[in-house]
Parts: structure tokens; C-alpha cells; sequence
């Protein structure tokens, strides 16, 4: 028996394991947001929930009825997925202390180093940090002014 017959039957494992917690935390979301006093406030968290329960559970069908030969956790740099997991949760913290657009740039920067696989250069950098200025001042702008969301 070859590698790739006898794998034909194994699920895409990682795939199936994320799309369930995903699935999981869109519930924990939905049970949430019935605690919230304010109905203005639970129109978005709750529609995103939605979004992400549906959208796990087609990914949770396809992958059990068409499994992918790979285990779902694929190759690659470790430190890459960890770096943008952790450049997260920093920006989460950090939010409260120093405020919205000091903690953005955290999650920016981790998540532009993790994915950027080319070389760094001058020119690169600072296309990239001016790129990244005027996303997170035009999300500010955004979330702030026409939205009128208050931003820490």
C-alpha cells in the first residue's frame, strides 16, 4: 500500500479541529451577547458570530466529505504563526494602556513580519510602515467619525 493510499482515508485533521473551536467560540459569542444591556451593541457581534458558525460548519462538511491528503497542518515556519498569534493578543492588551492606534501598529507590524517571505530592504520597509499609517489612520477615521464607535 502506497503513502497516498493509505492516507486517502485520514480527514484533514487541523482543518476539522479549527473549524469545530471556531464553531465553539461563535456559540460562546451568541450566549454572550445575551448579557448585553444595549441592543445597538449586539447587532455586530452577533452577526459576525452567525457569519463564523456558517462559514466553520461549510468548511466542517467539505473537508469531512472531501478530505484534503495533507493533515491540515501544513509545512512551513512555526515562528510565522506564532509571531501573528502573538502580535494579536499583544495588541489586545496593549489597547487599553496606550489606546487604539499605538496597539494596531503592534498587530501591523507582527502580522507584516510573519507574512512577508522576501527580504527587507529600505525602500520596502518604508513603503510598507506608510502603508500601514494610512490603513490605521483610515480605520481610525473611520470607526471614530462616520461610525462613532469610541476608541480607546
Amino acid at each position: 500500500m502506497t503513502d497516498a493510499t493509505s492516507r486517502a482515508g485520514s480527514k484533514d485533521v487541523g482543518t476539522l479541529i479549527i473549524a469545530s473551536l471556531l464553531i465553539g467560540l461563535g456559540l460562546i459569542t451568541l450566549y454572550d451577547v445575551t448579557t448585553y444591556s444595549d441592543t445597538d451593541s449586539v447587532v455586530f457581534p452577533r452577526t459576525v458570530a452567525y457569519a463564523l458558525i456558517v462559514c466553520s460548519a461549510l468548511v466542517l462538511v467539505y473537508s469531512w466529505l472531501k478530505p484534503n491528503l495533507e493533515n491540515g497542518f501544513g509545512g512551513g515556519d512555526w515562528w510565522r504563526r506564532l509571531l501573528l498569534v502573538a502580535s494579536m493578543i499583544g495588541c489586545c492588551l496593549f489597547m487599553p494602556v496606550a489606546g487604539f492606534l499605538p496597539a494596531t501598529a503592534i498587530a501591523f507590524a507582527g502580522g507584516l513580519i510573519a507574512a512577508r517571505h522576501e527580504g527587507w530592504d529600505l525602500r520596502s520597509a518604508a513603503v510598507f510602515a506608510a502603508s500601514g499609517i494610512f490603513i490605521m489612520g483610515a480605520f481610525y477615521a473611520l470607526f471614530r467619525y462616520p461610525l462613532g464607535v469610541p476608541l480607546p
